[in-house]
């Protein structure tokens, strides 16, 4: 029997286990992964998130001193990026005093991110580049299908934009949707179905890749923010809603920037 110190938390309700392994001495197996995010068996999260420092990663290029996201999803697979669990991961960096609290660089996969503390306890980062790909993609969830908008912002994303017949809350997003031209996503992707409620205002649901549904996904609302912009959307900053709460995207040209609330809310050991 082996234990880890752990912790928890979540943005908007997209739930992540913490491990602390500076000196990068944890072997992340799938199958631990999975364990620790069984939901009846184990701790329960979408996913665990391996505070490293940046060195210890293989392929890393850059600054070796940096913390680094070592994210990975429920089913054990690496995810390039986690707007949720980037805004978790530097709540955890704050409260443990590892970095200076108001503004600081955190690397992932998909680059170095620039993280500040917002008013009231949020918390900003940057997300970088959300591109709205010219690919023409079909997403089929039971017998239905619709055009769906590509986007890439560091992590693969297809976006659905809901006509005026299709009801949001109705759709059954434990069963996992399909897509065509199968080759437009070989590592698979992110469905968002969204609800335009206003020039400024989204709603959104979310199949994540290797997880399922959750109660939120940070670049999945990046992602339907680029989508909606490029269609003639809102320039300005847009609020996106899901399940779990409230986020805000603004854009300077393809950069993005999300906003919104990060909490750790407990500690404890698990033995496995």
């Amino acid at each position: 029997m082996r234990r880890f110190s752990f912790h928890k938390g979540h943005g908007t309700r997209n739930d992540f286990i913490i491990l602390d392994d500076s000196y990068g001495m944890h072997d992340m197996h799938p199958e631990f992964i999975q364990a620790v995010c069984d939901r009846h068996a184990g701790i329960g999260a979408d996913g665990v998130i391996r505070v490293v420092r940046a060195g210890s990663i293989r392929d890393w290029t850059g600054d070796p001193h940096l913390w680094f996201m070592d994210y990975y999803n429920a089913d054990g697979s690496v995810a390039e990026m986690c707007g949720n669990g980037l805004r978790v991961f530097a709540r955890h960096l704050i409260n443990e005093q590892l970095v200076d609290a108001g503004a600081f660089d955190v690397a992932t996969r998909a680059g170095v991110k620039h993280v500040e503390v917002a008013r009231h306890g949020l918390i900003s980062t940057d997300i970088g580049r959300a591109l709205v790909l010219p690919d023409d993609v079909t997403v089929t969830l039971e017998d239905r299908s619709w055009p769906a908008v590509k986007v890439d912002v560091g992590n693969p994303h297809a976006v659905v934009f809901l006509t005026d017949s299709d009801v949001l809350e109705d759709l059954d997003l434990h069963r996992a949707p399909r897509w065509s031209p199968a080759e437009a996503y070989p590592q698979g992707v992110n469905v968002e179905f969204v609800r335009v409620d206003a020039p400024d205002a989204l709603t959104m649901r979310v199949h994540e890749r290797g997880v399922g549904e959750t109660m939120s996904c940070g670049t999945g609302v990046v992602a339907v923010a680029a989508a909606h912009r490029a269609r003639g959307g809102h320039e300005g900053p847009v609020t996106v809603r899901v399940p779990g709460g409230e986020l805000s995207v603004q854009f300077t040209g393809d950069e993005a920037r999300l906003t919104g609330p990060a909490v750790v809310i407990g500690r404890g050991e698990f033995w496995i």
